[in-house]
């Protein structure tokens, strides 16, 4: 029974990892977005709880499509942290949403050894397809306080860009 749901999840890695981690800050598709809501999910985290977006109503969300394997990905994660660590307390939150592609064990183990303390989980299709397409990795969207995906980023960006649109959302709220 879960066979094809395994089978469309393949295709849709494989054709992310045939498409590669996307390094082009002048991707076409990147910039202000549609204020359109972002699609609620729920998933298991890395710790096995619950994790729903809607858990985060009133907070600026960076919501980070990666995974182990991409490069630019990488390079993007040490930002996030120092991100979430210095705006955590303020109405902020970074959730970062893996691909898997070498399994929950090697992503339990970067997130261990990066110092990743923002909640993480592994996408499922249901998400892809809600968040899709997902062009290439790192997918990073900024959602603002009232659920709106307001900037839609594809490959890697430096800290100071979402330091101030997190900047920008906290300021607005004043």
């Amino acid at each position: 029974m879960k066979r094809p749901f395994f089978y469309v999840l393949n295709i849709v890695l494989i054709i992310i990892f045939l498409t590669g981690c996307n390094q082009d800050q002048k991707n076409p598709d990147q910039g202000k977005a549609e204020l359109v809501t972002a699609p609620d999910f729920t998933l298991v985290d890395l710790h096995g709880d619950t994790l729903r977006l809607s858990d985060y109503q009133g907070k600026i969300v960076i919501l980070d499509f990666w995974d182990t394997w991409c490069p630019p990905c990488l390079k993007e994660i040490p930002d996030f942290v120092e991100l979430y660590n210095k705006y955590q307390d303020q109405d902020f939150v970074i959730i970062g949403l893996a691909f898997g592609r070498e399994g929950k064990e090697r992503v339990e183990s970067f997130a261990k050894e990066q110092g990743i303390q923002y909640p993480l989980a592994i996408a499922n299709l249901t998400v892809l397809n809600a968040y899709g397409p997902i062009k290439g990795i790192p997918t990073t969207m900024i959602i603002d306080q009232n659920g709106k995906i307001i900037n839609r980023y594809i490959g890697f960006r430096e800290k100071e860009i979402f330091e101030s649109e997190i900047q920008a959302l906290l300021d607005k709220q004043l």
